[in-house]
């Protein structure tokens, strides 16, 4: 049977490697094997998955994903726990089959893993988590779903829909891909160093079909625009992106939306059409 890392593993690897968890890094490291078994059993990993995990550090939830019978490419931006983490594989998943990127994941290129991954599974800093899954999402269309632990208040706007308090510019651009869901919260006590911010779980499932034909980095320039400013209509606040108030409000009749309706009242699909509408001559 695989040992997972308790917390008395995770503590003498970190002195091994004289590692210092940075907050700049996001390193929190997870040391409670129920997690790790509950993470994998969420992502629904199982044997001969390829799966992208972002951010591995000491190697618990890598672990967890080997033993399940995947076969993991960690993408991991610290050399020092990159080079580390094949041995740990080695000493406990023995045959695990893993590949280690030392890389940004902000950075990868789908041509860099060794095959495209279907799944991924990451814990994610608060400042990066974001980012870092629309990337990947854009980059690696073999993804049909992940599971990534995040802040419980960036947990909140990725899976947040219209009409909602915390809606907003990633509801929107991870909605373009598919549909996000808050599956579970994580207690602080799972983590070393214990973090001072609440964890949450987040589902994702890419859709069958595109949401529109549109051109995704013209429609994700609308959202901008739309949550630039928050609590201006949608007539005054996509003047700067249509050119003027008055074309924002001929492209918002043109897509059937109120041009004094806001930003967070709005689906991926209505902000597909007023994108698609840009390519219209303007009236006289």
């Amino acid at each position: 049977m695989t040992t997972l890392l308790g917390p008395a593993e995770i503590r003498r690897l970190a002195a091994e490697l004289e590692v210092r968890p940075t907050k700049k890094l996001g390193q929190n490291f997870v040391h409670d094997p129920n997690t790790v078994r509950r993470i994998v059993e969420l992502a629904r990993v199982g044997e001969g998955d390829a799966v992208l995990e972002v951010g591995p550090g000491l190697g618990s939830l890598t672990l967890g994903l080997l033993a399940a019978g995947a076969r993991v490419s960690a993408v991991e931006i610290d050399p020092v726990l990159a080079a580390r983490l094949p041995g740990t594989v080695a000493e406990r998943v023995p045959g695990g089959k893993l590949t280690v990127l030392e890389r940004d994941a902000l950075k990868l290129r789908a041509d860099e893993l060794p095959e495209p991954p279907s799944t991924l599974v990451a814990n994610l800093p608060y400042n990066v988590a974001v980012p870092v899954v629309l990337h990947l999402l854009a980059e690696l269309p073999s993804l049909a779903r992940a599971l990534v632990m995040v802040q419980t208040e960036v947990a909140d706007r990725m899976a947040a829909g219209p009409g909602s308090r915390t809606y907003g510019v990633p509801s929107v651009k991870i909605a373009w891909y598919g549909k996000a869901r808050k599956v579970a919260a994580v207690p602080r006590a799972v983590f070393w160093p214990v973090p001072n911010v609440d964890s949450a779980l987040v589902s994702f499932e890419r859709a069958a079909e595109p949401v529109s034909t549109a051109d995704r980095k013209a429609v994700f320039a609308v959202v901008d625009a739309a949550f630039a400013q928050r609590r201006k209509t949608l007539r005054a606040a996509l003047a700067s992106w249509a050119g003027s108030a008055a074309r924002a409000e001929e492209l918002l009749q043109a897509a059937g939306i109120d041009p004094r309706a806001r930003g967070e009242q709005l689906t991926v699909r209505d902000f597909a059409q007023i994108a698609q509408g840009v390519h219209l001559p303007p009236s006289v």
